[in-house]
């Protein structure tokens, strides 16, 4: 397409309407009338169109008009895209109604499994004409669509508290685990350091994904290189993996038991990921969108087996960046301790991939001073 088609293109685009219409009825009277605008101004508008297209579009035929060739074309190339805009004004119409809107949602795809389905059951028993179309992938592809206008809301983990331009809140945490076969020399203890995984062969997620930056993470607080034997980009693929003996993984815990032949060992000290809900700041939400994120927010979901809840203070509470002052820390920073929980079996909690110094617990009796670290994620860290 050249430029004089580009120029056509942009001046047909605001009579489309005029020209549809003058192709149904063959009166310019009547077409006027139709949308409500004067007939003169219809007139000139045909005729000015005309004059830039180079040739007659209508001509005189009795008391109404015919349209010539050039103007059949355009005529119908008008009522073509004019039901296509109304198709598409329909949709956003219809997306909006808070009633009977779509929300587009994206998840992690571990959080297809139970989750998001608890939450959106229970969100529906009370807006049963709200649609949802549903987007899965790593914590990076989502929060890059989120960040785009092309989903909603993500429920992701850790959240992104980095990004000044959106907004997040906490859900649920999630334990992490060291994944092994049931044949291997740690499967039988009830907890394990992570610095006795060094020279074992560990079987993760490719690099950009949040499961690997933990796991990379973990292993150079414990103050040791990683030995990647194996690389996939689901879950599942890497727990079938490790069942047939090709290495140990660190994943999070199973939301069913695990399947023959592996065995879950909790780390020492515990680690969790926060499951945490994002979207636009500047509350650029449809009414129906909003509706589902206080839904997700109440404090009275079900978020499935596996996900302990956050305290219902927190989940009110709208974490962001708040900027970079010296001395000021970033807001949801903070490791909350767990009522009754000691400051020596404090789990490290990861929000937004960097907890603030000094949030975790003390080192285990023992171990190297180093893994007092552990936890500590890249703030680039990304999520299957």
């Amino acid at each position: 397409m050249d430029e004089s088609d580009d120029r056509l293109a942009a001046s047909l685009a605001p009579v489309l309407a005029l020209l549809a219409a003058v192709g149904e009825t063959g009166h310019v009277t009547r077409a006027a009338e139709l949308l409500g605008i004067p007939q003169p101004t219809a007139s000139r508008r045909l005729a000015g169109l005309a004059d830039l297209v180079g040739t007659p579009l209508v001509l005189p035929a009795g008391r109404g008009i015919r349209l010539t060739r050039a103007g059949r074309t355009l005529a119908a190339a008008s009522a073509r895209a004019l039901a296509v805009v109304t198709a598409a004004a329909r949709e956003v119409r219809e997306d909006i109604d808070p009633g009977s809107g779509r929300i587009v949602l994206g998840f992690l795809h571990l959080l297809g499994r139970t989750l998001v389905p608890s939450l959106i059951g229970g969100f529906r028993e009370r807006n049963p004409d709200i649609r949802f179309s549903l987007a899965q992938g790593s914590r990076q592809d989502m929060l890059r669509a989120l960040r785009e206008g092309e989903i909603d809301l993500v429920f992701v983990g850790p959240m992104p508290l980095d990004d000044p331009d959106l907004v997040s809140r906490p859900l649920a945490d999630q334990e992490m685990v060291l994944t092994t076969p049931s044949s291997h020399r740690l499967a039988g203890r009830r907890r394990v350091r992570a610095e006795e995984l060094a020279g074992e062969e560990l079987v993760t997620l490719e690099h950009g994904y949040g499961v690997r930056q933990i796991t990379d993470s973990l292993c150079a607080a414990a103050g040791f290189e990683p030995r990647i034997a194996f690389e996939g980009q689901e879950t599942e693929t890497v727990r079938g993996l490790v069942a047939a003996g090709l290495g140990v993984a660190v994943l999070p815990r199973s939301e069913q038991p695990p399947a023959g032949g592996v065995v879950e060992i909790p780390l020492d000290p515990p680690v969790s990921r926060t499951i945490g809900v994002s979207w636009p700041a500047g509350e650029r939400l449809t009414p129906a969108a909003r509706s589902f994120r206080d839904h997700v927010c109440s404090g009275l979901t079900d978020f499935g087996p596996g996900f302990r809840p956050t305290p219902l203070s927190e989940r009110r509470t709208p974490l962001r960046n708040v900027g970079s002052e010296p001395g000021r820390r970033r807001a949801g920073n903070a490791t909350p301790r767990r009522e009754g929980r000691s400051p020596a079996s404090a789990a490290h909690v990861v929000r937004d991939g960097l907890p603030p110094p000094g949030s975790g617990p003390p080192p285990h009796a023992g171990a190297d001073p180093r893994s007092q670290d552990l936890g500590l994620l890249p703030e680039s860290s990304t999520e299957p």
